[in-house]
């Protein structure tokens, strides 16, 4: 009688320990996200009290239309606000793209998408249309982006912010390769923080492909900022500033980086530190030789110094070269050092061969991890072998890695359109293979505007660097990604 007791006891206990189990989460706080946005975001918002919850639609892709735009896509509008989702397949955790367009969030809706959005292991991409972002809300939307593993593009458009802090969506240790931020209002002070961003003499992005800075009030100034953003930035293949009041001042500035330029003063010392600590290296590789009289002879002869007492010291120093794990012995801050001059003359024409690819393919940037670690992880820019000594300057063969420039919609004259003909002479192989100079200041007839369409149309096959076949009515060019 004792144990049939006691086992019934023991059920009842079970029944009560499966009851509480399923009960449902009496706060936000307690509430755990399970990957399917439609389910959490409802329970959510319910739990944190908003009252008139937005919808969520959901647009399952095909193969059969996976070739057009998700805005073709979706072409009914509600007047209520809404989320629209896509899906990858069939699965409702297979959430690949978020779009919230045209109506304004409020900070509870953005903290139950800070809580989501990182839950959705196969987010990709996440589209923000004048969703009235402040400043605050912003900065809690980009560190809910830094959560998000496999989420690569970010569309945010139409939010203007007093602080312009765009840039810190392309930090450097941002996954980010597709940012647009059309029609943001970005000021002088917006883009010196995004040129920053780009690079400096210590940092630079890495990952970021794509930046569109369209419709927005960059100006001269703006635009100088951003050509300093690309003196070392070997990321970035495609750079949209139409419609910025950018003049010849400007653009002269961004055209004088595709060419050889000279360096700055900070550059000059960083590239001094630089190879003096690839000289203080001890392990310096021998395939250096063969390459020391290509380019740069400051460069070779630090290095051939240190070869010199490298072969010393061995009676065979092709078999050092070739055993690895000899050269994996020494610390990791000595290897990080013996690394760079290497890296140097290694990699000088990378980017220059993968970047013309990349951009070949309608402008769509589809490239693989190994693809952007081999363009933006193997150069040292203040190391390129091809900078040289003239006229008392230090001057840098150029910028070859952006394949695409969009400067339709501004105030260029024949002026600036001489110093873009000299850059593009100058850039030999690989370099520009896009250029847009639509609606400007200049006939289209001058001179210097068709000799830059007839070497632009030497390095597109499809010849449409220029002519508008491949734009929209603003200059922006048409690819399956436009927003």
């Amino acid at each position: 009688m004792k144990k049939r007791v006691e086992k019934s006891s023991k059920e009842k206990v079970d029944k009560v320990d499966s009851v509480t189990d399923e009960e449902p989460p009496k706060t936000a706080d307690d509430y755990q996200c399970s990957g399917n946005l439609e389910q959490d975001f409802t329970k959510l918002c319910k739990l944190m009290g908003v009252k008139d919850v937005p919808s969520v639609k959901i647009k399952q892709s095909s193969s059969t239309n996976r070739g057009t735009s998700l805005e073709s896509k979706m072409t009914t509008w509600s007047s209520k606000p809404c989320l629209r989702i896509e899906l990858e397949n069939e699965d409702h955790g297979s959430v690949k793209e978020v779009k919230i367009s045209g109506w304004k969030m409020d900070e509870v809706v953005l903290q139950v998408l800070s809580r989501i959005l990182p839950s959705l292991s196969n987010l990709q991409c996440l589209h923000m249309w004048r969703v009235g972002l402040t400043d605050y809300t912003f900065t809690s939307m980009r560190n809910t982006v830094s959560l998000c593993s496999n989420l690569r593009k970010v569309v945010l458009e139409g939010n203007p912010l007093p602080e312009q802090s765009y840039h810190l969506l392309i930090a450097e240790d941002s996954m980010l390769t597709d940012l647009s931020l059309r029609n943001n209002h970005i000021g002088e002070e917006g883009a010196r923080l995004i040129g920053s961003a780009l690079s400096t003499v210590h940092s630079a992005n890495k990952n970021l492909l794509s930046l569109n800075l369209a419709f927005n009030s960059i100006g001269d100034a703006g635009a100088i900022h951003i050509s300093q953003g690309l003196h070392l930035n070997r990321s970035l293949l495609c750079l949209s500033l139409s419609y910025n009041q950018i003049g010849d001042n400007g653009a002269a500035h961004l055209a004088e980086v595709l060419g050889p330029f000279a360096l700055t003063h900070e550059e000059i010392v960083e590239r001094r530190k630089l190879l003096i600590k690839g000289e203080e290296s001890t392990m310096v590789q021998p395939s250096l030789v063969s390459l020391a009289d290509s380019h740069e002879r400051p460069l070779s002869v630090r290095s051939s110094s240190s070869l010199d007492r490298l072969n010393k010291s061995t009676k065979n120093p092709t078999k050092k070269k070739d055993n690895p794990k000899k050269e994996e012995k020494p610390a990791a801050g000595q290897t990080a050092k013996k690394e760079e001059p290497k890296v140097a003359k290694k990699d000088n024409k990378v980017p220059r061969i993968q970047a013309g690819k990349l951009a070949g393919k309608d402008n769509n940037l589809l490239v693989s991890e190994q693809e952007r670690v081999d363009v933006v992880e193997t150069v040292i820019p203040l190391l390129d072998p091809g900078i040289v000594h003239a006229g008392g300057k230090v001057i840098h063969p150029g910028n070859t890695c952006l394949t695409s420039l969009n400067l339709s919609g501004n105030k260029l004259s024949e002026q600036s359109l001489k110093v873009f003909l000299s850059s593009l002479e100058g850039q030999g192989e690989g370099g520009l293979l896009r250029l847009s100079l639509n609606r400007n200041q200049f006939p289209s007839d001058c001179d210097t505007f068709l000799k830059i369409q007839e070497i632009m149309s030497l390095r597109d096959p499809l010849k449409k660097n220029l002519s508008g076949q491949v734009e929209d009515e603003h200059g922006e060019p048409k690819t399956t990604n436009e927003a």
